[in-house]
């Protein structure tokens, strides 16, 4: 069932006042610019479609002036505006409607007269103060279309030197003279393309950077404020590139620097480890040298592979300089290792000669390094 509003028009249509936001409406409508005025409907919910602005035009008025208005035309329709109201020279939306199907075509028809006759079917037959219904201005249309094509043929059948097609033509601009002179003339400008559907997003960043633009503009001495801004925010950017390719240079030559540094200290660790190996342990982790007098071994005495390192860090001294990738050899030289560091045969070696203070602490050591060694010797494959 179709929903009508009937409007009483009184006086008064220059005294009405519309607020900033209903400007705002107005405009959105007048532009034909559907998705702003959805946004801007739904930020402000509290506010009605049914207001008079300029020349007493509601914003269904002004969507309906233009053939690229039928979206926020239907839009303001779900909305509850009223079809039937009149602007101050008693022209309903309908009105503005059918005098742009009047010069647009099927098309306008489709979009703007159509969804307003299926709102409101009785605005079809309201007089504006000339009298003219909109359904009047339709069936002009029609008789127009009529005249010229009858005007064509009749053209084609006398050919180019026969008076007729003339007359036909004069007759068709006099129809139309007297139907302007009647109904009046709408002079908008259809030629402005319809703009493409924008999000609320970027209309918002649109109006952010207009503004900024302006505020920059607006300043005594900075007309060309936003190009020198660019030019400065490129020049950080390309200043903020060239330091971060010196700090990764120089992280990586750091990095280089101390890797070199680690192997030279753990190469000289591993030189230190084998000399105090031999003179402790004896050859190849044989028999221990002769001690003269029976010295004592204190912890610190004992030929650590990193005396203040961890077991982690000690297993690596050991294995600096061997070949990984030749199983084999490393294999053998760990179990040459794992002799070494063996508790029971380091305590068979060394365990009368260590000093009773630090004998638990170093049988601990001992005991961990010989686990890692195992460990380490159960990966290699």
């Amino acid at each position: 069932m179709a929903l009508c509003f009937l409007t009483v028009r009184g006086g008064g249509w220059a005294a009405a006042m519309a607020s900033r936001q209903q400007k705002k409406v107005l405009r959105y409508a007048a532009e034909g610019d559907a998705s702003k005025l959805r946004a801007y409907l739904g930020r402000h919910p509290q506010l009605g479609v049914s207001f008079s602005g300029r020349k007493g035009r509601s914003p269904l008025h002004e969507a309906c002036r233009r053939s690229g208005g039928a979206a926020a035309a239907r839009l303001l329709l779900r909305r509850g505006a009223d079809p039937t109201s009149r602007d101050a020279k008693g022209n309903t939306p309908l009105h503005m409607a059918a005098r742009v199907a009047l010069r647009r075509g099927e098309q306008a028809d489709e979009d703007l007269v159509v969804p307003l006759v299926k709102c409101c079917p009785i605005a079809m037959d309201l007089l504006n103060d000339d009298g003219v219904t909109p359904r009047e201005i339709l069936r002009s249309r029609s008789r127009h279309q009529q005249a010229a094509v009858t005007a064509g043929e009749h053209s084609t059948e006398a050919g180019t030197g026969s008076g007729d097609g003339e007359w036909y033509s004069k007759l068709f601009g006099e129809c139309e003279d007297e139907f302007y002179q009647s109904c009046g003339r709408y002079e908008d400008d259809y030629s402005v393309p319809e703009p493409e559907p924008q999000t609320y997003e970027r209309w918002a960043e649109r109006l952010a950077r207009e503004y900024a633009e302006k505020r920059a503009r607006a300043r005594p001495g900075v007309g060309s404020a936003p190009s020198v801004a660019r030019q400065k925010q490129r020049q950080r950017e390309q200043e903020q590139r060239d330091l971060r390719r010196r700090l990764e240079e120089e992280h990586r030559l750091y990095q280089e620097r101390a890797g070199r540094e680690a192997a030279a200290a753990t190469g000289g660790r591993k030189q230190r480890y084998e000399q105090g190996c031999a003179q402790v342990f004896g050859r190849g982790g044989g028999a221990p040298a002769a001690a003269e007098g029976g010295d004592r071994l204190a912890y610190a005495d004992i030929p650590w592979p990193h005396p203040l390192g961890t077991v982690e860090e000690m297993v690596a001294v050991i294995v600096h300089g061997v070949d990984r990738g030749r199983t084999e050899e490393l294999r053998r030289y760990l179990r040459q290792q794992r002799a070494v560091w063996h508790p029971d045969r380091f305590a068979q070696r060394c365990g009368e000669r260590l000093l009773e203070a630090d004998r638990q602490r170093i049988l601990d050591t001992v005991t961990a390094l010989s686990q890692a060694l195992n460990k380490l010797s159960e990966t290699v494959h």
